[in-house]
């Protein structure tokens, strides 16, 4: 279904489905996608609205709107609701109105918008955006056109160039994974805060959001579990690799400090992204895990 999505636009359906799942949604959303999409290209709304930093105001609306139920694990698979489905119905006419080859994140805002009676899409509505204007000034951006000569060179590339070009961006991802994971048990903040990207979020068992700036503040409090010396992790599934998104989730057995009384593993979901000068850690999730009797003995 997604064959043709640009990796950004890829990203905004993996958001997606980690929104849903942290509101406790049994489906994905036209409002999920729409978290998503201000996720990966904060910068597509805030053009076409014509306001810097609209999403937190969105988000607020959203949350107003809805009724959250308990977390569901990231590992679990959620369903596009019908609207959803409508919305990237769209994407991909609109997508195909101009003649582009892929389905981008301008074309996911489109599809948003021409749901019309769709949560996401009254907020965005109420706020000046409509699908109409929005496809016509996407007639003459630049960047589109921009984008189809890119994937014309690329075309040309060998399908040997591809694979080791993906293959070295993995092996980069699952370094600096492990790098970070053995960084956490010696628990030094000045070394492992750059691990971690500028619009970094990590939620603890508790489900408390942490922001970059609150990271590097409670950095040793928030990461106490993981410097115990009896403390251990093994690297459970890694969910996506691509050249630019390495997805992982990591058991950890013993991570209980002594103010805890049950014994717990913390299972950990890392989401790693690639910038220019390497991987940085955008996501990180703990869930606290009961122990099976036959590992914890």
């Amino acid at each position: 279904m997604f064959e043709r999505y640009t990796e950004k636009a890829r990203r905004v359906m993996f958001f997606s489905r980690y929104e849903a799942s942290q509101y406790g949604s049994p489906y994905i959303g036209t409002e999920h996608l729409l978290l998503g999409l201000l996720r990966e290209d904060r910068a597509l709304v805030d053009r076409f609205l014509r306001k810097d930093r609209v999403w937190p105001e969105i988000r607020g609306e959203i949350e107003r709107r809805i009724t959250p139920g308990k977390r569901i694990s990231t590992t679990v698979e959620i369903p596009l609701s019908d609207e959803c489905k409508t919305a990237l119905d769209f994407a991909v006419e609109a997508s195909e109105r101009f003649g582009h080859r892929f389905v981008g994140t301008e074309h996911l805002l489109v599809g948003i918008l021409r749901v019309e009676k769709s949560l996401a899409a009254q907020i965005l509505m109420a706020r000046g955006l409509e699908a109409g204007p929005i496809q016509e000034q996407m007639e003459d951006l630049r960047y589109l056109r921009d984008w189809n000569s890119t994937a014309e060179r690329k075309k040309h590339t060998t399908v040997f160039d591809r694979t080791r070009t993906r293959t070295r961006a993995i092996s980069g991802a699952s370094l600096t994974l492990d790098s970070f994971l053995a960084g956490l048990s010696r628990l030094k903040s000045e070394d492992l805060i750059n691990f971690f990207a500028q619009n970094a979020e990590c939620i603890d068992a508790s489900g408390k959001r942490w922001n970059r700036e609150e990271i590097v503040r409670g950095f040793d409090t928030l990461f106490a579990h993981y410097a115990k010396k009896n403390a251990s992790y093994l690297v459970e599934a890694t969910l996506v690799e691509t050249s630019d998104l390495f997805v992982a989730t990591v058991l950890w057995k013993n991570a209980l400090l002594a103010s805890e009384e049950r014994v717990w593993m913390h299972r950990m979901s890392v989401v790693l992204m690639a910038e220019e000068d390497g991987w940085r850690v955008l996501l990180l999730q703990v869930t606290g895990v009961q122990a099976p009797s036959s590992i914890t003995k």
